[in-house]
């Protein structure tokens, strides 16, 4: 049986991101999988119990998911609003649908407190970024389930290839 992987919702092309938008993956692989019934969409921000639009938010201090669910750092609106919380029960359900689907893989959008798996911004709300995961990447880890970026389609294209 071929495995079912776990996706952001913008990168199916739901715009679910904070200001409306969408982030399509346009790549062969996805599209192949997309046909075959293999991708189970999520937007953990909304599952969460998040709207949109809504203000963006980063991880603090420049950490990451890892610190958010080990309570060394919160999540935090550009507003000042404190959406740890939310956050964390997104990377929940998350963990839940993948379970439930029987995901082995996630293919997450980068740059995001939720999905971010190589970078995450530091929190200024500057634009600065540094490698890090956000907190559904760093849970999804935590729990079994291979997290790529939207920018290692092919590295999980292998992956799955390499599949007894």
């Amino acid at each position: 049986m071929l495995p079912k992987i776990l996706i952001s919702a913008c990168l199916m092309g739901l715009p679910v991101r904070y200001n409306g938008s969408a982030k399509p993956l346009l790549h062969e692989a996805v599209d192949r999988w997309k046909a075959e019934g293999r991708l189970v969409s999520l937007c953990p921000e909304l599952a969460g119990g998040f709207a949109v639009p809504r203000p963006p938010a980063e991880i603090e201090r420049a950490m990451n998911g890892d610190d958010v669910l080990d309570g060394r750092a919160r999540v935090l609106e550009v507003t000042g609003g404190d959406v740890t919380a939310a956050y964390i029960d997104g990377a929940r359900i998350a963990l839940a649908v993948a379970r439930e689907n029987h995901c082995r893989f996630a293919l997450l959008i980068d740059g995001s407190p939720s999905c971010g798996s190589g970078f995450v911004y530091d929190g200024s709300f500057s634009g600065r970024r540094h490698a890090g995961q956000g907190v559904t990447a760093a849970y999804l880890q935590r729990n079994g389930v291979e997290v790529f970026s939207d920018s290692e389609v092919d590295f999980l294209v292998e992956k799955i290839a390499a599949l007894p």
